[in-house]
C-alpha cells in the first residue's frame, strides 16, 4: 500500500494530486502530502501570472523539485486571482506544510461551484490504495 500522507477530510483533490478548497469566491489550491514526497525536496515554483486564464485540467504552473519537473493543474476552470509569494524565498514550504504555507494559487472560477468538483478525502485515499 502506498504511503497516502495526511489527507484532510475537509479539502478536494484531483486525480492528479492536487486540493483545492472553496474559500468566500475564490479556490484555493495546494500539492497534497502524497505528492510532495513523491517530488522530495521542491527547489523552485513557477508561479503563474495573477489574472491568467486557465482551463480545468491545463497546467497552471510547475513545481521543480531535485528529483523531476512537475506540472500543477486547475482543479476548476477560471483565472489566477493569487499566488503564493512566499514561495519564490522559500520553496520548502510545499514540503514542510502543503496544505497551509505551501499553498500555490487561487482561482476565481469561471462559474460557481456546485460542491461536488473533485474527489472525496475517501475517494482521494481508494484511488493512492489501488495505485501499483
Amino acid at each position: 500500500m502506498t504511503d497516502p500522507g495526511k489527507i484532510p477530510n475537509e479539502l478536494r483533490y484531483t486525480s492528479e494530486h492536487e486540493w483545492f478548497r472553496a474559500e468566500n469566491d475564490e479556490v484555493v489550491v495546494g500539492i497534497t502530502d502524497y505528492a510532495q514526497q513523491q517530488l522530495t525536496d521542491v527547489v523552485f515554483v513557477g508561479l503563474p501570472a495573477v489574472g491568467k486564464s486557465v482551463a480545468e485540467h491545463a497546467t497552471v504552473l510547475t513545481l521543480e523539485s531535485v528529483k523531476t519537473v512537475s506540472d500543477v493543474y486547475a482543479p476548476v476552470a477560471g483565472s489566477v486571482s493569487a499566488v503564493n509569494d512566499q514561495l519564490k524565498a522559500h520553496p520548502e514550504y510545499v514540503n514542510q506544510d502543503p496544505y497551509a504555507k505551501g499553498w500555490l494559487f487561487r482561482l476565481k472560477p469561471a462559474s460557481p461551484l456546485a460542491g461536488a468538483e473533485g474527489l472525496s478525502a475517501e475517494q482521494y485515499r481508494a484511488q493512492l490504495d489501488a495505485a501499483p
